[in-house]
């Protein structure tokens, strides 16, 4: 875990959460951005991804996710400013889980291409195959097998993952297994999800998580204050693309716009 200071004066606290297959060294821009427009930020890198060197790949259940953001969250608490929750892909389905399960006081949620479903699906076979190993082989890791240049359109982040060997580049049975218990979760537990400001930004031409799902969800939820906002042609990593500046405008309107609100509250 990690915090970066603003060198502004402090309006509030950023946690950040990363998806998978990758770490909080791919964020350095989203930070610095919000570094700049004075919010401090909390993030690490979550169970089996980036630094956290055991058992890459791999987790037993579901809960390391969402005790691991709990802990970035109480860190950052302990700043003093409203605290925010930032969460892409898998980690942004990691922070729906996290907070329909764990009362946080959260200030408002900010989702990037939440993983509310895969926009593919292994065949029938290997899906069977694979509720077979979480049984009998859990730890057994098979390769992503993720188009290379699905995630972005962004050359610049295309070069540089190439050489990034913090990258998980093979899953487990059992985190695959756990991914797809906990997409079900967020659709049977929909009204668990706590009635705070959301924002959601969605890649048009996502071509790792499934928009129709990612809109299902977001329309049952009963928060009474949600923004979808879907950018055309972007692919899933929207605040990794050319045209990240923005979305990033839309990030910093709704944090400063809940900004003022809770200025007002004090």
């Amino acid at each position: 875990m990690w915090t970066w200071n603003t060198d502004k004066h402090a309006i509030g606290t950023v946690v950040v959460v990363h998806g998978a297959n990758e770490h909080h060294g791919r964020y350095d821009w989203v930070i610095k951005q919000l570094n700049d427009a004075g919010f401090h930020c909390v993030s690490g890198d979550l169970p089996g991804q980036g630094t956290t060197t055991r058992r890459r790949g791999h987790i037993d259940t579901f809960d390391e996710y969402v005790y691991t953001i709990e802990s970035w969250f109480l860190e950052a608490q302990q700043l003093g400013y409203p605290v925010y929750i930032l969460g892409h892909s898998m980690g942004g389905l990691a922070v729906i889980r996290t907070l329909m399960e764990l009362q946080l006081d959260v200030e408002a949620v900010i989702l990037s291409s939440p993983c509310l479903g895969l926009a593919h699906h292994p065949s029938k076979g290997k899906e069977a195959v694979s509720v077979l190993l979480n049984k009998l082989a859990p730890g057994v890791r098979l390769a992503t097998n993720l188009p290379e240049g699905s995630a972005t359109r962004n050359e610049e982040i295309r070069v540089r993952d190439k050489e990034d060997k913090l990258i998980v580049k093979k899953v487990s049975v059992r985190w695959y297994r756990e991914l797809i218990a906990s997409i079900k979760y967020a659709f049977d537990h929909y009204k668990n999800f706590p009635n705070v400001p959301l924002l959601l930004l969605q890649a048009g031409d996502d071509l790792i998580v499934d928009k129709e799902s990612v809109k299902r969800w977001f329309n049952g939820i009963q928060s009474e204050e949600k923004w979808y906002k879907e950018f055309p042609s972007l692919y899933h990593e929207v605040l990794n693309e050319p045209e990240r500046e923005h979305v990033f405008e839309y990030v910093k309107r709704f944090l400063f716009l809940h900004s003022e609100i809770n200025k007002g509250k004090r």
